[in-house]
């Protein structure tokens, strides 16, 4: 089935009720699993008070949502229902235009952010562009986890890298992809950021 917008937001009210500080959600999704990572689409900052536009990437660096996507298919062997999935995308992204009656509409809210919420198969993610960009680039789902709820992949829009919440062994598997830059993190401690 293709991503579709839903009016229904229930599935989302285990973000918005969660007890995690939202800082933490935002970036990590809940602080309820077994281990977490950062899939880095950047490099950290090596100095302090770093640009973005001043990382060292080489040329064909991939970008976000290809990143994004590895990684997904990648956790899709960590849930017993890829076939369901939910998709956040926030309001503010300028290059996924929500329409009109989905903007209006039941919105996803955590504090300093409001998200449409999709629902889609995990490997619905390959027409993230199609869907919902016009076919152009566009950033990664804010968030998404499988119905199941093993794990959360969490995108905010001011880190240069995604959160992501699971058991230790998908965790590591993340980690252990040499295609992918994921490194274990602790999502109650400062991470890097540049300026």
């Amino acid at each position: 089935m293709p991503l579709t917008y839903s009016p229904d937001t229930t599935a989302a009210a285990w973000l918005v009720q969660s007890d995690t500080p939202v800082t933490s959600l935002l970036n990590f999704g809940p602080t309820i699993f077994e281990a977490y990572g950062r899939l880095r689409f950047i490099p950290d900052p090596v100095t302090p008070g770093q640009n973005e536009s001043d990382a060292d990437l080489h040329p064909g660096h991939p970008s976000d949502i290809a990143q994004a996507r590895r990684a997904l298919r990648l956790l899709a062997r960590f849930t017993s229902t890829p076939q369901d999935c939910y998709f956040c995308v926030w309001e503010g992204y300028s290059d996924i235009p929500l329409p009109p009656d989905v903007r209006h509409g039941p919105l996803v809210e955590i504090p300093g952010r409001r998200y449409a919420l999709v629902r889609g198969a995990l490997h619905d993610i390959d027409a993230w562009e199609a869907d919902l960009g016009d076919g152009l680039p566009v950033a990664p789902p804010a968030f998404v986890w499988p119905a199941d709820r093993r794990w959360c992949f969490a995108s905010d829009v001011d880190p240069h890298w995604a959160g992501i919440g699971a058991e230790k062994a998908a965790v590591d598997a993340l980690v252990g992809d040499a295609q992918l830059d994921v490194v274990p993190a602790d999502p109650t401690e400062h991470q890097p950021l540049y300026y």
